[in-house]
This record gives C-alpha cells, sequence and structure tokens, in this order.
C-alpha cells in the first residue's frame, strides 16, 4: 500500500519508465526479476519510477509501449537484446528515437573474441554464428554502447527528434538478470544518464519494520498524525514482506526533518511491534546478536524441509554460528536422528508443541549447538484434522541453558505460505531468545 500526497511528475525529480520485455514474463513461465531491480536502484537515486509494465515480444507492443513513456524523462528496457529474429528492442528503440541502425565493426570484432573459443567447442561457429554476431553489433546512430556482459551490447540513446529533442533517454539493458545487473554500473557512468541523475535531488529514505502489525493499525496512525503535521512532501510506503511489516518514508528534498518527526511517533506509538528503526534487515539483526554472543544454531526440521537451516546460511559467514540442520520428516527419522521418543509421537502426535520441543532439544544436543529449533506442522494442502488443521504449526527454540519460548499458530495460505510463514515465525524468535526484540514483535 502507498499513502503520498506527491504527484507522479515531481518537479526537480525526473521520472522514469521500466519496460520489461518478453512473452515468456507473460505466460507466467517466468517471474520477472528486473523490473522490480531496476525500480528499487533508480528509486534510490531520486528517480520518481512511475511505471513498470511487462511487455511481450511482439514489434506493435513494445512500440506501444515506448509511446505510453514518451513522457517520461527516462525510459530503461531490459530484454529482445539477443540473435534471434523475435529480439527487436535495439530495432524498435532505433525506430521511436529517429536514431538509425548501423554495424559498429569494433563492436562486432569484440562480441566475436568473447564467444569464438566456445562456438568452436560447442561445433557452432560458423555462418549462423557470424549472423548473430552482426546482428547483435548493429546499434542506433549516436548511441552509447555498454559493453556486453554475455554476448548483447547494452545501449544508451539520447532524446527521441521525433519529440522536439525532448523525449526520454533510453536506456536498453540485457533480459537475463545476471547481465542486466552486471552492465547496471556501467550504465549508470554513461554520460547521458550520469547527467540526467545529477539533477535528481537526493533525500535520505527512513524505513522502519514491524512484526505483529497490520498496515490498518499505521494507516490510522498516519490519519491522525496527519492532522498534527504536514505530510505533502512525505511519501509513505508500506509492504508486507516476510510477515513483517515495513514502512518507508521518502521525503523529498527539505522534507526530511518532517519525515524524521513523523519515523519517531510511529515507534513511539508502535514500539511493541517494532523490530528496527533503521531499516536493518531481520537476517542481519539474528546474525548480529548470534555473532555478539559467540552463539549458534542447530535446527531440526518437519515440514518446513530445511527451509530454515536455508535462510541462516543465506548470509555470507554464516558458518561462524550455523552449527547444521536435520530435515526430519518421516516419524523414523524424528527418532533416530533427532532422538524424539517414539511414544511421544504415539501419544501427542507428529504436530505437536511437545514433538516440536524435542526436534529443538534433539537438534541442540546432537550437533552442539547453543541454540536449538524446532518445527513441525501440517502444511496442506491435505493431512488437516478438526483439532490440527492445515496451517496448524508447533515451533520451539530452546537453548543450552534451558531457556524456552513455543508457539503452536495456525497460519494461513497454501502450502508454500505456511511453510515459508514458519520460517519467518522461526526466526522471528530466535531474535527474541537473544534479546534483540521482546515478545510482543512476534505473537
Amino acid at each position: 500500500m502507498s499513502t503520498s500526497q506527491e504527484s507522479e511528475r515531481t518537479p526537480g525529480r525526473p521520472t522514469a519508465a521500466v519496460l520489461v520485455t518478453g512473452s515468456e514474463l507473460l505466460t507466467g513461465q517466468v517471474a520477472d526479476a528486473n523490473g522490480p531491480f531496476l525500480a528499487r536502484e533508480l528509486g534510490g537515486l531520486g528517480v520518481v519510477v512511475s511505471r513498470v509494465v511487462l511487455v511481450g515480444d511482439r514489434p506493435d507492443d513494445l512500440r506501444a509501449a515506448l509511446a505510453f513513456a514518451a513522457g517520461d524523462d527516462l525510459v530503461v528496457t531490459s530484454g529482445g537484446l539477443g540473435p534471434t529474429a523475435d529480439d527487436l528492442t535495439a530495432d524498435l528503440v532505433a525506430e521511436f528515437c529517429d536514431a538509425p541502425m548501423e554495424t559498429d565493426p569494433g563492436l562486432r570484432d569484440r562480441i566475436h573474441a568473447r564467444i569464438e573459443g566456445w562456438a568452436a567447442r560447442a561445433g557452432w561457429a560458423g555462418a549462423a554464428l557470424d549472423e548473430a554476431t552482426a546482428k547483435q553489433a548493429r546499434v542506433p546512430r549516436g548511441a552509447d554502447v555498454l559493453e556486453p556482459v554475455g554476448t548483447a551490447p547494452g545501449l544508451v540513446v539520447r532524446a527521441a527528434a521525433g519529440t522536439g529533442g525532448n523525449g526520454p533517454l533510453v536506456v536498453v539493458l540485457p533480459g537475463p538478470p545476471r547481465e542486466l545487473q552486471g552492465m547496471w554500473l556501467a550504465a549508470l557512468a554513461s554520460p547521458p544518464l550520469a547527467e540526467l541523475l545529477a539533477r535528481a535531488p537526493r533525500a535520505t529514505s527512513r524505513l522502519l519494520r514491524f512484526a505483529g502489525l497490520p498496515e490498518s493499525e499505521i494507516a490510522g496512525s498516519l490519519r491522525e498524525l496527519g492532522g498534527r503535521l504536514d505530510l505533502s512532501r512525505v511519501e509513505v510506503t508500506t509492504c508486507l514482506r516476510r510477515s513483517e511489516l515495513e514502512v518507508d518514508l521518502h521525503p523529498l528534498p527539505g522534507a526530511e526533518g518532517v519525515a524524521g518527526e513523523l519515523a519517531e511517533l510511529l515507534v513511539e506509538r508502535h514500539r511493541r511491534r517494532l523490530i528496527s528503526a533503521d531499516g536493518t534487515g531481520t537476517d542481519e539483526l539474528l546474525a548480529r546478536a548470534l555473532l555478539a554472543q559467540g552463539a549458534t544454531v542447530a535446527t531440526g526440521e518437519s515440514c518446513t524441509g530445511g527451509l530454515l537451516a536455508g535462510r541462516l546460511v543465506d548470509r555470507p559467514g554464516s558458518s561462524a554460528y550455523m552449527a547444521g540442520g536435520v530435515v526430519a520428516y518421516s516419524n523414523e527419522a524424528k527418532t533416530s536422528l533427532l532422538g524424539v521418543p517414539a511414544d511421544m509421537i504415539a501419544e501427542h502426535g507428529a504436530v505437536s508443541p511437545e514433538v516440536a520441543r524435542a526436534l529443538a532439544d534433539g537438534a541442540r544436543e546432537r550437533l552442539g549447538a547453543d541454540i536449538g529449533v524446532g518445527i513441525t506442522g501440517v502444511a496442506g494442502p491435505d493431512g488437516g484434522t478438526e483439532a490440527k488443521p492445515v496451517g496448524y504449526v508447533c515451533l520451539c527454540v530452546s537453548t543450552a541453558d534451558g531457556e524456552v519460548i513455543a508457539r503452536d499458530p495456525q497460519l494461513p495460505g497454501g502450502r508454500a505460505d505456511v511453510r515459508e510463514r514458519s520460517v519467518d515465525l522461526a526466526v522471528h524468535l530466535l531474535l527474541r531468545i537473544t534479546g534483540v526484540t521482546g515478545g510482543d514483535a512476534h505473537r
């Protein structure tokens, strides 16, 4: 949800449209990673991202999208730069900018040098490969060429002559996220884009993180505080991510003081649900606490199937605090690998607070860790009962000195939602047991 008094075209702030091409994105076969990346990067640079549009590999669709974005200061495209016939982004951008396509001989030679060894080993060298290389070396006249990360160059094309020289600057980037992100710094360093970004006024945003706080509570606070503060120059965006509510305050230049006062008032009102007031993420907070305490963690997971262990080791340096994890899915595995008594499972069921505690203790003891985490639940879509419906999950965190925190909520959503939310809650309980946050944020 976004609450903002800021217009789409804010004086002094350039606007941008992001056009992500690829018919596979429209069919759902591939999830778009480039649009969110570009929106985050541009927003952090002071640019107002007015739209992110997914466009199929059809010439008329991309033409229409470019025309739709013609009123923005900047257009960034991704995809459509490959060697095949449906890779038409460069040609259509050249048409939009009234810049005829020309072959860049030096670029052609550099692309050829990048792939000739691989092509020879794969047996793909020959006329077809030469033709593909030549296609990728055709660029709009006057464009700044961004060196390929893969085989496709990027482009920075100046304003369209068809709009009287006042059209948008167009940055053309490849579709594979690895290549696009690898080329991004070069795009920022290109003189036309650097000049445009230099005009973007910067303001420091403020990110607050809460757990267990619904958006409606923040909305109510904003309505009330709006009667006391002039929020017309502060954009407030709220987003539920990983079971946490992120409240992002973006002040326009000159409104930093108002944004700071608003942040302090929101923290004061909702302190019991606060995770961090400076934007620090949950995983980073947990890592810092574990490293500072010299503590180690072991996991015993059933329904989450190792997702918690995977999340804990995502961060570089996690070997300092992650002892290990066991996926004990079957009852036999729970007993043989983590020492959960068979009679406990028979009496209480595999999904029970008792078994979650036994999983936590077993993981901690068998892996020699300071903290153990146990998770067992009914992820669905089948297997639920009236007493233990789908979404019922039992979690326990225990320490070597006898501290125990346990929860057994019924989590909403489908199978993937239940598993992901179980991991979120487990991380929050670890934050509590390490003393980073109080209990109210995780209820």
